[in-house]
This record gives C-alpha cells, sequence and structure tokens, in this order.
C-alpha cells in the first residue's frame, strides 16, 4: 500500500501546477471547444481538431509544443484507428470486395504515385524524392471519408462502396511504403543492399501477415470467448488492448510497421464473435487519441509559411484535388462505375491522408523531401491541412453529381458490405431486444412468427450463442453504449424491450437507449422496479413481474374456488398495466397538492375494488400517487374517491381512452394533461 503523507499530497511548490498540465489542458479545451463550434456549425469535427492544432500550436499561439507527450498520444490514436479499422475490415469483407480492392484501388495508388513521380521530375527533383512524394499523394484521409460516410449515411451507395474499397487498398499499401521509404533515403549509395533489403522485409512482412492471420483464425476467437464470458467490460477492454498493442508491438520486432501490426490485431479480433463489443468498447478511446493526432497534425502548420506562399500552397493545393479527384475516377472506370459515381468517388478522396504524416517524419529522416524542394515538408502539411478542411465540401459537391445518375447506379451487379452501413436500409420497422433469458428468447420467437423483425442485444456470450442458434440477430455488446445501440438499428426501430434481470442496469440502457432513440421503450426489471427512476430514464412502458405473477396467482385461486373473475371487456375501457402514467401537475392550477403526482403503473385493468368484490363500474380514474384503479363517482361503489380519502392520494387522471384531464379531490381543481398530451375533454366529467 502506497503511504499518503502531506508531502506526497502537496508538491514542494505549492499552488504551482505540473509542467506536462497545462499544455495538456490547452490542447483538451481547444480540441473541445473548437470541435463543438464546428459541430454545431454543421461541419464534420476533425475538421475542428485540425483548427484548434494550427491555433495552439508552436508557430502560432504556442499554448502546446510539439512534444513527447503529444506525439506519443498521437501515435497512439495512429494505432486505435487502424486496429478499429481492422475490426470492421473483417477477412469476410475483404475476400467480398477484393476485385474493388485489386483493380481500383490498386490502380489508384500506382497512378497517384506514378503522377507524383512525374511532378517532382518536372520540378527538378530526382526519382527518390519523386516516389516519396507520390506515396504522399496517393494516400486518402480513412478517418475523415469513413466519418463523412457514416454521418451522411452514404456508406452503402456506389461511391462509398467503392471509396471503402480505395480506402483498404491504401491502408495496404502503406505497408509496403513504410518498408520503402526509409531505403529510398540510402538507395544511392548500396543499391544491390537496398533491393536485398528490401526483398527481405517484404518477405518478413509476408510472413508476419500469414502468421497473424493463421492466429485469427485458429486461436484468438477461443480466447476472446473466454474473456468475454467473464461479462466484465473492464477486463474485456484490457484483453482487447492487449491484443492490440501485443500485436504492434510483436510486428515492430520484427521490422514490419506498428501501423500494420494495429491493423492486423483488428483483423485478428474481427474473426471473434465479440468482434461488436471490442469496436464499441475501444471506440471511446480511439475517438479521444484520434482527436489528439489531429490536434498535433495541425499543430505542425505555419501560418507564416502560408501567408508568405499563397500562391504556392493554394496552387499545390489544386493540383493535388485535380491528380487525386481523376487518377481515382479513371481506377474506378476499370470496375465499370459509372462515371458520375467515379467522379464523387474522386472527390471524397481528393484529400491527403493522415498516414501521410507517418510516411514524411519516415522520408524525412531518412533525408527525402517532397518533390525535391527544402520547404516541401511545410507545403505537404499545408496542403493537406486545407484539403482535409475542405473534404465536407469535395463530398457535398461529388454527391450531388452523383445523384444525377442514380438511375443508372440502381443497375450495377454490386458487392455487398456487410456492416457498412447496408443494414440501415435493412433495420427498419424491428424490434430491439435488450437482454437474454427465457422471457426474451420466447419474445423473439413470437414477434419473428408473426413477420416482425427482431435484434437481441447482449453482453453475455453464452445468452448471444443461444440466441443465434435460435436463429435470432444478435449484436453482442454492452448495451449502455451508444455504438452497440446504433448496431442494433436502435434508432430506426419501432420498438425497444429492455429485458436487463438488475433494475440498476435496467436504468442504465432505458437511458442509453432514450438517447439514439424516439421510439417507444418496454422495460421488464426482475425484483422491485423502480416506475419513478425507469419513467425519468425515457421508459414510456414498464413490466412489473411481481405484479404481473401476483395478479395472475389470484386470478387462478379465484377460479379454481369457482369465484367469478371479472375478464376484461373490451365494450368498455381496458387499462394498460405496463404503460407508465406521469402527469405534470401544473404549476398554476390553484391546487396545493402537486407533489403526491408522481409516475405509476397502473395496478390492474379494471377497477380494483370492483374486481375483488366482483361488481361492475362506469368509468375508470388512476390515482397519480400509488397506480390503484378506481371507478368514477358515476359507478355505483365510487371507488376511486374511497381510495383517495382513505390513502390520502388527493390526485387523480382520467383512464379512459381520449381523456387527458385530471383531479383534485380536496381542492376541487380539474386541470388539463401536459402540453402535447392530447385534447381536453369538454363539459363536467364525473370523478
Amino acid at each position: 500500500m502506497i503511504p499518503v503523507t502531506s508531502s506526497w499530497v502537496m508538491s514542494e511548490h505549492a499552488g504551482s501546477a505540473p509542467s506536462y498540465l497545462g499544455p495538456t489542458a490547452a490542447l483538451v479545451v481547444a480540441a473541445a471547444v473548437i470541435g463543438y463550434v464546428m459541430a454545431r456549425a454543421g461541419v464534420v469535427p476533425i475538421v475542428g481538431f485540425l483548427a484548434a492544432g494550427v491555433l495552439i500550436g508552436p508557430a502560432q499561439l504556442g499554448l502546446v509544443e510539439s512534444g513527447e507527450a503529444v506525439e506519443t498520444a498521437a501515435d497512439i490514436g495512429v494505432v486505435l484507428l487502424l486496429f478499429t479499422i481492422g475490426i470492421e475490415f473483417s477477412l469476410e469483407r475483404l475476400a467480398r470486395v477484393w476485385t474493388w480492392i485489386a483493380l481500383a484501388g490498386g490502380l489508384q495508388v500506382a497512378l497517384a504515385t506514378g503522377a507524383g513521380l512525374g511532378l517532382t521530375l518536372l520540378a527538378g527533383g530526382d526519382w527518390r524524392d519523386g516516389l516519396f512524394t507520390g506515396f504522399l499523394l496517393a494516400l486518402s484521409s480513412t478517418a475523415i471519408v469513413l466519418k463523412l460516410l457514416g454521418e451522411r449515411g452514404e456508406s452503402g451507395s456506389v461511391r462509398g462502396r467503392l471509396a471503402l474499397a480505395v480506402l483498404i487498398a491504401q491502408d495496404l499499401a502503406v505497408v509496403g511504403m513504410v518498408l520503402v521509404v526509409p531505403l529510398l533515403g540510402s538507395g544511392g549509395e548500396g543499391g544491390s543492399g537496398g533491393g536485398g533489403a528490401l526483398l527481405r522485409a517484404l518477405l518478413t512482412a509476408v510472413a508476419v501477415v500469414v502468421g497473424v492471420l493463421l492466429v485469427a483464425r485458429r486461436v484468438m476467437p477461443a480466447v476472446l470467448d473466454v474473456v468475454a464470458r467473464t461479462c466484465s467490460p473492464e477486463v474485456f477492454l484490457l484483453a482487447i488492448i492487449a491484443v492490440c498493442f501485443g500485436t504492434a508491438y510483436l510486428t515492430a520486432l520484427a521490422g514490419v510497421s506498428v501501423s500494420l501490426g494495429a491493423f492486423l490485431a483488428g483483423l485478428v479480433v474481427s474473426e471473434s464473435r465479440a468482434s461488436s463489443q471490442a469496436l464499441t468498447e475501444v471506440l471511446p478511446l480511439q475517438i479521444v487519441f484520434s482527436a489528439v493526432f489531429f490536434v498535433s497534425v495541425g499543430m505542425l502548420l505555419d501560418l507564416r509559411f502560408v501567408l508568405d506562399n499563397p500562391l504556392l500552397v493554394a496552387g499545390a493545393a489544386v493540383v493535388v484535388l485535380v491528380v487525386k479527384a481523376l487518377t481515382t475516377a479513371a481506377a474506378a472506370a476499370t470496375v465499370r462505375v459509372p462515371w458520375r459515381a467515379a467522379l464523387a468517388t474522386g472527390l471524397l478522396l481528393a484529400q491527403v491522408g493522415e498516414f501521410s504524416f507517418v510516411l514524411l517524419t519516415v522520408g524525412t529522416a531518412a533525408g527525402l523531401a517532397p518533390l525535391g524542394l527544402a520547404g516541401g515538408s511545410q507545403l505537404v502539411v499545408a496542403t493537406t491541412v486545407l484539403l482535409m478542411i475542405a473534404t465536407p465540401v469535395l463530398a457535398a459537391v461529388g454527391a450531388r453529381v452523383d445523384r444525377r445518375g442514380a438511375g443508372r447506379a440502381a443497375d450495377l451487379d454490386l458487392v455487398a458490405l456487410e456492416g457498412s452501413g447496408s443494414h440501415d436500409a435493412v433495420l427498419r420497422d424491428h424490434v430491439v431486444v435488450i437482454g437474454w433469458g427465457p422471457t426474451a428468447l420466447d419474445l423473439a420467437a413470437t414477434l419473428r412468427e408473426r413477420g416482425v423483425g427482431v435484434v437481441m442485444t447482449t453482453l453475455n456470450p453464452d445468452g448471444a450463442a443461444q440466441a443465434e442458434a435460435a436463429g435470432h440477430r444478435v449484436v453482442r455488446g454492452d448495451p449502455t453504449k451508444t455504438e452497440v445501440l446504433r448496431m442494433a438499428g436502435l434508432p430506426a426501430a419501432r420498438l425497444a424491450v429492455v429485458a436487463e434481470d438488475d433494475p440498476e442496469q435496467a436504468v442504465r440502457v432505458v437511458a442509453a437507449a432514450r438517447a439514439v432513440t424516439a421510439a417507444p421503450i418496454l422495460a421488464r426489471p426482475l425484483g422491485a422496479a423502480d416506475v419513478a427512476e425507469l419513467a425519468a430514464a425515457g421508459a414510456d412502458l414498464v413490466v412489473d413481474l411481481d405484479r404481473v405473477s401476483g395478479h395472475a396467482l389470484l386470478r387462478s385461486v379465484l377460479d379454481r374456488l369457482g369465484h367469478a373473475v371479472e375478464a376484461p371487456d373490451r365494450r368498455r375501457t381496458v387499462v394498460d398495466t405496463s404503460r407508465v402514467v406521469h402527469y405534470a401537475w401544473p404549476d398554476d392550477s390553484g391546487c396545493g397538492h402537486a407533489e403526491a403526482s408522481r409516475p405509476v403503473l397502473p395496478r390492474a385493468h379494471g377497477c380494483v375494488g370492483c374486481l375483488r368484490a366482483g361488481t361492475t363500474w362506469v368509468h375508470l380514474r388512476t390515482c397519480l400517487s400509488c397506480g390503484y384503479v378506481g371507478c368514477c363517482d358515476s359507478s355505483p361503489q365510487r371507488h376511486a374517491r374511497a381510495h383517495a380519502a382513505e390513502d390520502d392520494h388527493p390526485l387523480i387522471a382520467s383512464a379512459e381512452p381520449g381523456e387527458t384531464w385530471a383531479y383534485c379531490y380536496p381542492d376541487d381543481v380539474t386541470v388539463p394533461a401536459p402540453a402535447g398530451a392530447g385534447p381536453v375533454v369538454a363539459g363536467s366529467p364525473s370523478r
């Protein structure tokens, strides 16, 4: 145990902050504030992160130096970004789009690299700097493009699928580029040795890739399933991070890039049935560190260079835009994509990618210069930042161009990309069942038999396997995570059923579900249901199993004894005992009992007193303090008024269809329903 002393708590320099804290706070605060402003303005937050980096960087305000801590965090961001991309691009999905990856993606990389080589030779540089420049030019921003496609709902479009295939090809090409670039810097002194080193490096890379893929198929799925059975998000997250960084470290020891190691680690995890859970657990970390990465990219830009060379920067941006758009469109034409979709894809991928900065660092360390210019590195940074900022506009222009030719695109025999957004078109008007167990499985089976689409989510791997064996579609992961609920299609669902046993977990899940959907949410916790807490979290319906089983027991006993049991008469009102009644009593009602109105569940489908006595009623009222359902003053027994007097529960609401008024017995005050609850019934209703 670490002893806590006053000297440990209080530093020698009381009142001073650690040296790292100020720059870190400036980085995070600037990223959050500017990112928020950009998001409110409808701009991709990544653009805000870039702008934040430009603002606080050493060349501008100087709030943050490009120090080791920032660089380390940015490197972690790249690793986590590639890791999540690997999880999403499973081996199966890679195989499905292999033709597009090999033809369109491979040709795009080759054409763009050749264009960069040609431009460098025209500028007076040598072929080594030209090949290096071509590598930088060939890559596009995976993070920005995927974010835009997801937000615009265009992942399933022709340009979305094609862009995805090209990006995969670029990410795979980075592997060879990272191997080749250091050799280009020393190639002038030892050509044969450089060639031999390149061959050895490529063979090593192939061996590493094959070894990792074998582990992905044979070992890792079983290991992750064992970890997932702990049902502990903390342990599972640590295991996933261990796979990510462990694989990246081992590939680095083998002489292969850390980026490739992270991507391969993602592919390893993607082969496990727990891949969706892994993605949702890692995604928050990836978002944070990726934000740091883009801030660090912005910090590289020197605005003075841009102001001193505005024509050069603008010209370079235009040249890159034209070259990337044309080379991508030409590559897309080889897979028989309509020219409008090809051009739209070119505009979408017209920026320089984040991994170009990784190559830029490696290349400059090897003595290479973009375009063979002394200030080429700063020109690349300025051009990249400008085009990244312009990408949302370019994507919108491309979308308008593509929409004009949408009719022809429908005739294409496209390859489906599972998980790329095509689910959004399928998952609509379905029911999301959150949780597992006999009740949830019976409900899902009944809904399927009646033609209702069902998606189940659970954190328990055994429960998920049981549901999958029954033929249900299952999303594995923590249902309190927004991404898991989105994978289940909750934003487009007709109904969400939260069948979590733990009442506290049920409240957390309801709150998470309400944050992503306006659909009704039904909660079915085990144990005592806290109706007020569930209603505050966003539940519209609550099934209290203790109460339901109690009613079933009473009806069974009365029936066995031969006593008359009042059955719901469909010609009269039947109260929904699962619908939460929550009446926000108005402050200006003239009634002093507003605090008595609480979220409640109706206790029975009819008048509780009449059901017990075997009598009948005219109209029904619900007590707003406990959910007691009683008959009105026009009924013979007037149970609602009697209950109010006996239990000191003064407020009731009408349980009749179309009536939205409520009433206070002691103050003789009638109030309408809250705004938007429905029309107020005219006249003088019986209480």
